[in-house]
């Protein structure tokens, strides 16, 4: 079932990664599963910008035309799908240099179920005080890294001690990609797909 780890990785991650790890999906699960967790940030940040307004220190609420946030909502979303499915190639690449033979289907679990608690922080933005987003995206980056780590050995089946290797390997690659992809967002709006204010 979609989105059935959810929960267990939350309660219990260690012994959630084993089940996924003894039940392996088809491809299919872990890349529906990507697709619905990433709507939570786009369809929350849409909500937020055009209806709600974010409010930056003691200013004035700024808050975008429904084009521009929309824009802004399917541009975040398909990056966000990209990023992760970029995330998933890597890892899978990445297990060659560590004797670790996954598959796509493994690489994609991976990919998908540590970057689960970065997409719940897009709840975080119905409240659009910087603060609380930063302080909320900063857990869920921590808990991402700890999935990830405490997921690498037993998902690619390799000793703990590789397994901090390989996972702080792919946490830089990680870093890397969300580089690359805010550098795109950056360019994209600077050349001429501005947004509107309303």
């Amino acid at each position: 079932m979609i989105l059935n780890h959810v929960w267990g990785l939350y309660a219990s991650p260690k012994t959630e990664w084993h089940a996924i790890d003894r039940d392996h999906e088809d491809h299919w699960h872990a890349t529906s599963h990507i697709a619905i967790i990433a709507l939570i940030p786009a369809v929350c940040s849409y909500y937020a910008s055009a209806h709600i307004g974010w409010s930056i220190g003691a200013g004035e609420i700024i808050k975008l035309s429904s084009d521009s946030a929309l824009f802004m909502a399917v541009g975040m979303y398909f990056g966000l799908v990209v990023g992760v499915a970029c995330l998933a190639m890597m890892i899978h690449e990445l297990a060659q240099v560590f004797d670790a033979k996954p598959s796509i289907t493994q690489a994609l679990e991976l990919a998908a179920y540590t970057s689960t608690p970065l997409f719940m922080v897009g709840f975080a933005c119905l409240y659009p005080e910087l603060w609380v987003i930063s302080a909320v995206g900063l857990a869920g980056v921590a808990y991402s890294v700890y999935l990830l780590y405490s997921g690498v050995p037993i998902l690619m089946h390799i000793p703990e001690e590789k397994g901090f290797i390989y996972a702080s390997t792919v946490v830089t690659c990680g870093l890397v990609l969300l580089s690359i992809l805010m550098a795109l967002s950056v360019i994209l709006l600077s050349s001429g797909a501005g947004l509107v204010y309303a």
